[in-house]
């Protein structure tokens, strides 16, 4: 990874590890705003077989025992993460993912519904998103339904006023250190 420029106001990582918790280190507590990308586990499966298989050349045989080998893993430092999420945007199909291992194609957006749950998130307007976002509905008190093709809609219209929000209150800080080092 390269070097944060200077003067960088926002810094948009994607990958396993962006709220891991070890005895060694925390990055989560570094995290303004923690997002959570995660398929239910048997698409995550089939999205891994498929992809390793098609675009990586690797045999069946082989990416199950990858998937077998980082069990521990997943279980010890990836899915904890997902508990340290302010929202988690979950993608569920609703075609028949039973067995991952002889799936041949992944479900689409249109075939899956995307669950997003708010945790600890302040002034969450569930009815405007409602309103919005054309068969979504409220599965539990902080928990939000939208149909997959519409996944993109409800990240801009969750992420974008949360990200204002961290610009906002950054370039308020900076005022506030400006004017205490005139003093």
């Amino acid at each position: 990874m390269g070097r944060i420029g200077e003067g960088a106001d926002l810094l948009f990582y994607e990958g396993l590890h962006g709220g891991v918790v070890t005895e060694s280190n925390d990055v989560a507590k570094h995290v303004d705003l923690l997002i959570g990308m995660v398929p239910i586990v048997n698409l995550e499966w089939i999205q891994k077989i498929v992809r390793d298989t098609n675009k990586r050349g690797h045999n069946r045989e082989a990416v199950t025992a990858s998937i077998v080998r980082s069990m521990e893993d997943y279980i010890s430092f990836i899915t904890p993460q997902f508990s340290r999420t302010h929202i988690n945007f979950q993608r569920v199909p609703t075609v028949d993912t039973s067995n991952p291992f002889s799936a041949k194609a992944i479900p689409t957006l249109d075939e899956s519904f995307v669950v997003i749950r708010f945790r600890e998130v302040k002034n969450v307007d569930f009815q405007y998103y409602l309103r919005m976002i054309d068969g979504s509905f409220m599965s539990r008190v902080s928990t939000l339904v939208v149909p997959g093709g519409k996944m993109g809609l409800a990240m801009e219209l969750i992420l974008t006023p949360l990200i204002r929000d961290l610009m906002e209150r950054k370039t308020l800080a900076n005022k506030q250190l400006d004017w205490m080092s005139d003093l």
